[in-house]
């Protein structure tokens, strides 16, 4: 299908969410610069294709090619044009979010398998999990010190300790993030929602 949803959370802040039922065929009718046909040729996954392939039409939606995406060496996506973006995809859905300020996204599948490796992202956390709605709420937390990590500039950050998040209620809708380590100290306002069997969470400074 095409786009899916498009929010608005603050002025100059945009989240494009596609869903992705389309056979390979539609996403490769796109223009790709030399160093994505590459890394695209490398994917073995048909799940990463699509994905990767989303992303390039969600940036489409807003006037962008992908000429205009560039990675540093440390992984993380920019604009030529100074906008801030961050990108994820996770199974059936793919999402950017482009701004003027510093964003994070993430969006993950809730399943049940994050209840065993909770103990190793959280900590205060376990305070105030939901015992009735354990996958979505540790989903929401784990999206939430994604998208956390993909702001800080310097990497080297453990999601256990230097990511906490502040109690809140699935109903809340929204957090309040840290990224804690070393000399930086930063607060974050953190969005979710639940789309279909996916969480979706993206952080504003």
């Amino acid at each position: 299908m095409p786009l899916y949803q498009t929010i608005e959370p603050k002025d100059n802040t945009k989240v494009l969410i596609w869903k992705i039922t389309e056979d390979l065929d539609f996403f490769k009718n796109i223009n790709l610069a030399q160093n994505s046909l590459n890394r695209l040729e490398n994917m073995k996954s048909e799940v990463h294709q699509k994905g990767f392939l989303s992303v390039r039409h969600l940036l489409k939606e807003l006037g962008y090619g992908d000429s205009d995406l560039f990675y540093t060496k440390d992984g993380k996506p920019h604009l030529k044009d100074g906008k801030r973006i961050s990108i994820t995809h996770s199974f059936a859905f793919s999402a950017i979010i482009v701004s003027d300020n510093v964003v994070g996204i993430d969006i993950e599948k809730n399943r049940e398998k994050i209840i065993k490796i909770a103990p190793k992202f959280i900590a205060s956390e376990f305070k105030f999990l939901d015992k009735d709605n354990l996958v979505e709420h540790l989903t929401v937390i784990w999206g939430a010190k994604e998208s956390l990590y993909k702001i800080h500039p310097n990497g080297g950050l453990l999601f256990k300790e230097h990511l906490p998040i502040e109690a809140f209620k699935l109903e809340d809708r929204q957090a309040r993030g840290w990224i804690k380590k070393e000399d930086f100290y930063e607060v974050y306002q953190i969005h979710f929602k639940k789309i279909e069997n996916y969480s979706l969470v993206y952080a504003l400074n």
